[in-house]
Parts: structure tokens; sequence; C-alpha cells
């Protein structure tokens, strides 16, 4: 991993393109602190790592269906479900506190 500092990479930003080009992951620093680190732009990453991570969030947030989630993964539901409940994210929301204050009212 080649490491570039924030004053390098603004006087010289050829030396991270380099880097880029070469698929080098490439760590950024700021008075040597880490504070990002680069990968090159490839079609692996869109088709797998962050085409899943960004429907997952459009998920959670409820711009997407279950149905479209899996559909866009090409998955079946169940198997969306079970990806999503191994992540920790709710497959159903339920207010349980509501049903409770509707049986009290009742």
């Amino acid at each position: 991993m080649q490491t570039i500092g924030i004053r390098e990479l603004q006087t010289n930003p050829a030396i991270f393109t380099k880097a880029l080009e070469n698929n080098e992951f490439t760590m950024i620093t700021k008075r040597s602190t880490p504070i990002g680190v680069a990968i090159a732009f490839d079609d692996t990453i869109l088709s797998k790592g962050l085409k899943t991570s960004l429907l997952i969030e459009a998920y959670k947030n409820g711009s997407l269906s279950m149905g479209q989630l899996s559909k866009t993964l090409g998955v079946s539901t169940e198997n969306t479900m079970q990806m999503l409940s191994m992540m920790g994210i709710n497959v159903i929301e339920y207010d349980f506190k509501e049903d409770l204050s509707a049986m009290d009212a009742f």
C-alpha cells in the first residue's frame, strides 16, 4: 500500500493517479495521520461491493421495497431476508409498544 500525504497530493496529483491506474491501494494522510484509503474503481467494486451496499442503504431508508431489493440483487426474497437478518437489519417493521398501548386502551 502506498502512502501519500495531503500536501504531496496537492502538489503532485500524478503520483496518486499512477497508483490508482496500477490498482494499488493508497492511504491518504494529513500530518502523518491516516484520513482515507483510495482504491481503483473497476467493475468488480461496482457489481459486487458498492452496488450491494448502496442498495441495502436504499432499502433501510425506505427507498426500495424488499421485492425491489431482491430483484436488483438477483436473488430470491427469502435469500434477501436471510442476508438482511444476518446483517442485523430489520426485515419487518413492527412496533410492539403500539400494540401494547392498543391493548391497554381496549
